[in-house]
């Protein structure tokens, strides 16, 4: 089992920069796929980012491509989501997931946190 708890989530202007964080324990963290996911109000939750148990690949939904930069550092057991340039269309409640899937297009997400609200105002 892996326990995970995101941070960083608050109300910011249009343009402007967030960095959501999302704690992790349980589980060794340095051997798991890490992904962010979003939802919005009235949609399905998507994918957003994902990064490799080394942090050596990262793979990005086109929405966010160039905005947003997923890092993570293991030795503190954190996943980070960097997000810039931020638009009224990024509002959602964000997710970090957990998975032991090594392919991050189609990895299989088993863990998730409780989300952290991102409010972007134009």
């Amino acid at each position: 089992q892996v326990q995970l708890v995101e941070s960083g989530g608050g109300l910011v202007q249009a343009g402007g920069s967030l960095r959501l964080s999302c704690a992790a324990s349980g589980r060794t963290f340095s051997t798991l796929t890490m992904g962010w996911f979003r939802q919005a109000p009235g949609k399905e939750r998507e994918f957003v980012a994902a990064i490799s148990w080394s942090g050596g690949s990262t793979y990005y939904a086109d929405s966010v491509k160039g905005r947003f930069t997923i890092s993570r550092d293991n030795a503190k057991n954190t996943l980070y989501l960097q997000m810039n340039r931020l638009e009224a269309e990024d509002t959602a409640v964000y997710y970090c997931a957990a998975s032991i899937d090594l392919f991050l297009r189609t990895a299989a997400y088993a863990h998730w946190g409780q989300g952290t609200q991102v409010t972007v105002s134009s």
